[in-house]
């Protein structure tokens, strides 16, 4: 087994999957004894794709996604908005009472408080100063560790914000012009949008502060067990916010950070000093992405032909029927499969419209009975039942075998390791069940997913993977239906003469 798998990647190597020719033939001479000789062949299957609907996705992630568009590929609204809560460090400090300067009731008071939002990646650069109207609302509480939320929930439906809460609203654009050109023009600048938190503020105890930071403030100093971590912040201080793009389109960026800060002055020695406290909304606590599609639009996209469709967020997928048996036919029952590669090719748009959607940057190959319990159990890929392809433009490849472009694709060099782990599964559940196949429909079945994923900073190997919540959409070769060219999968086998 040693000595195949040896070969292989000799093999593989050698001859990239091209047709064998009488020099492939002979590896086995080259390598192996003469009573040991390695006989390669290679064949193609024709896997079969279909668009699927995604409905939902898990929305726990590090990264949120906010606004609304257009689709200019269909001309639905998409829209994206998200909860997110705020972590508290140990050390997390407020200065002494008796140093603040600023009063309300007698008592030490902040002088102001803000969210801010730290945006990047906009939908369409040129709209930057595109104008949009948000809301902050308080929700009336939290978001549970241990459980999963999912793209489709709405915190208005299942009654999660707070009655005469905060509720603040916000008109803004990409590129915040409050802020000054000098300041803006600088190399450490962040685009962001703030949203002042001033007003009196009615907590729930019926308590009136003269804004949000000064009710923060009197939490700290009376019930200094709330700022012992982010758990008990949440669950009796601040459970969290929401926020929700309530007018206008054109506008759709990424969320990197989200700080809720507080304002006060500081009585030192001689001067009045100026202090802030920060609490960022991080991956120590949740922030879930709700997003809404036109879903008669997504099913309409579904039913299409001569074509697959991969579209997020939370839109469409494409899944793929593996020809597994007849992959592991009779006449290749006894062969080791060494090498399967798989090129999906994507379909150039033709539109001119500068406004169109992105191109997913990396689709992750699951079975589909794993879609969900994959991303809930923070996997990553294992290269024996999930893969992952990165988008390969051109610039630095040359054009696979069989495909007139040599750019707009996604190559899984080698899926042979999946092919035999399914075909191995299979033969085990029929050896104990004859009904095996039709009780597990989907045995063969994989789906492509588009996903963002983060590296190890040695080695490079990934660590986490997260759906992709950005604004993609692309056709693949495949599907059903007139037209259509089935996605081929290259395999190599070995066997001993």
């Amino acid at each position: 087994m040693k000595l195949i798998r040896y070969v292989a990647a000799v093999a593989i190597a050698s001859i990239a999957f091209c047709s064998c020719d009488d020099e492939s033939m002979n590896i086995g001479n080259s390598l192996t004894d003469e009573s040991d000789k390695l006989e390669l062949s290679d064949m193609t299957f024709n896997a079969y794709t279909r668009t699927i609907i995604a409905d939902s996705v898990l929305a726990m992630s590090t990264n949120c996604y906010f606004g609304r568009i257009k689709d200019p590929e269909t001309g639905a609204d998409v829209t994206s908005e998200f909860t997110s809560q705020f972590h508290v460090l140990e050390n997390t400090y407020i200065s002494p009472a008796d140093k603040i300067v600023g009063r309300y009731d007698g008592l030490p008071a902040a002088d102001s408080c803000d969210i801010i939002l730290y945006i990047s990646s906009p939908f369409l650069s040129s709209d930057s100063l595109t104008s949009m109207k948000m809301r902050v609302t308080e929700l009336s509480r939290p978001m549970e560790e241990g459980q999963r939320y999912y793209s489709n929930l709405d915190p208005r439906r299942l009654g999660m914000l707070r009655e005469n809460g905060i509720s603040q609203s916000k008109m803004f654009t990409y590129r915040n012009l409050t802020d000054n050109d000098s300041v803006r023009s600088t190399s450490k600048y962040l685009d962001n949008i703030r949203i002042p938190l001033t007003k009196p503020y009615v907590a729930n105890d019926g308590t009136t502060y003269n804004n949000y930071g000064t009710y923060i403030m009197r939490q700290y100093f009376n019930h200094p067990e709330y700022f012992r971590n982010s758990y008990a912040f949440i669950h009796n201080v601040c459970p969290g916010f929401f926020f929700e793009i309530t007018d206008g389109f054109g506008f759709h960026a990424k969320v990197t950070d989200i700080g809720l800060r507080i304002f006060y002055s500081v009585q030192g020695d001689s001067t009045v000093n100026k202090a802030q406290l920060t609490l960022a909304g991080t991956k120590e606590v949740l922030q879930t992405t709700h997003v809404v599609n036109d879903q008669n639009v997504i099913a309409s996209m579904a039913q299409e032909t001569g074509y697959t469709y991969i579209k997020s967020p939370a839109g469409l997928f494409t899944e793929l029927t593996i020809p597994v048996d007849e992959i592991k036919s009779q006449a290749h029952a006894n062969d080791s499969l060494v090498g399967a590669k798989m090129v999906l090719q994507r379909i150039n748009n033709l539109s001119t419209d500068k406004r169109l959607l992105g191109i997913p940057s990396t689709l992750l190959l699951i079975e589909k009975d794993s879609l969900y319990s994959f991303f809930e159990n923070s996997k990553v890929p294992n290269f024996k039942t999930s893969f992952y392809a990165n988008y390969n433009d051109g610039a630095s490849s040359s054009t696979p075998s069989g495909y007139v472009s040599n750019f707009n694709y996604y190559m899984f060099s080698n899926i042979s390791n999946l092919i035999t782990y399914l075909w191995e599964t299979k033969q085990r559940g029929e050896r104990t069940d004859p009904d095996w196949t039709a009780k597990h429909p989907n045995w063969n079945k994989m789906v492509l997913v588009p996903i963002t994923y983060t590296t190890s900073t040695s080695g490079g190997s990934i660590t986490n993977i997260e759906h992709d919540m950005s604004l993609n959409s692309i056709r693949l070769v495949g599907g059903s239906g007139s037209g259509s060219d089935p996605v081929k999968i290259s395999v190599v086998y070995a066997r001993f003469k």
